[in-house]
């Protein structure tokens, strides 16, 4: 997994390489002192992870992240707990606190190996409504049709998957599942959301521009501003 360190502290960059020097599967491709610089590695060098501090000169670390697309994972590392909620509100991977402990980064490191080879194991081609999907929450099992799952709600880590009276999660991005569905069936709403458009039961204008939907199941979901006047363009007659 190719990796930035996002860091304007020297002293903090090389002790997070030190530690992340145990762990082969992580190879770090750029080191950055701050947002701008990072932003621009990250669009060069298109890693599969970055490690972030937060608080940094100019941009913060989650106006960053805020800015960057694509399936990055991130994992925050700070000395400050009190952007926790902000940070998951990002779909944060994790959010570790300085100093870093080598036991509780290994288990960063571990739940990354295992998404990454369960991403691997998918073979990434597109999936069709017709398709059936394997989900797995702890010891529950279900093999579902896509065009049943009416909902995707990211909560961290991981996914939460809407289905009949089921709400299993799943350990994936929604990054990840969005490459492998047709927009037109299941539409990204928001950083948080993916909603299935044919269980949509109503429409209307929302702030800012914006638009609120309601399920079947009486689920509401805000669509945001930018998402809205893209739905629009690809919907409409």
């Amino acid at each position: 997994m190719k990796a930035i360190l996002i860091d304007d502290e020297r002293l903090a960059r090389q002790e997070l390489k030190n530690l992340l020097a145990l762990h082969k599967d992580i190879e770090i491709v750029a080191e950055c002192s701050d947002a701008v610089q990072a932003k621009e590695k990250i669009n060069e060098l298109k890693p599969d992870i970055i490690f972030c501090d937060i608080q940094m000169p100019g941009k913060s670390g989650l106006e960053l992240v805020e800015e960057i697309s694509g399936a990055i994972d991130v994992v925050f590392i700070t000395a400050h707990d009190e952007h926790a909620i902000k940070a998951f509100e990002l779909n944060a991977f994790d959010y570790l606190l300085k100093p870093v402990q080598a036991d509780r980064l290994a288990e960063t490191i571990k739940k990354l190996s295992i998404k990454e080879s369960a991403t691997k194991i998918d073979n990434n081609s597109p999936l069709t409504e017709k398709d059936m999907v394997f989900i797995k929450d702890g010891e529950k099992c279900w093999f579902v049709r896509l065009s049943d799952i009416r909902l995707f709600e990211s909560e961290g880590n991981y996914v939460r998957v809407y289905f009949e009276n089921f709400r299993p999660l799943i350990l994936r991005s929604l990054n990840s599942l969005e490459t492998r569905l047709d927009e037109k069936q299941f539409f990204r709403a928001s950083r948080k959301h993916m909603i299935n458009l044919s269980y949509i039961v109503s429409v209307e204008a929302w702030f800012n521009g914006g638009l609120n939907v309601k399920l079947k199941d009486s689920k509401e979901i805000e669509i945001s501003r930018r998402q809205a006047v893209k739905l629009k363009d690809m919907m409409s007659l």
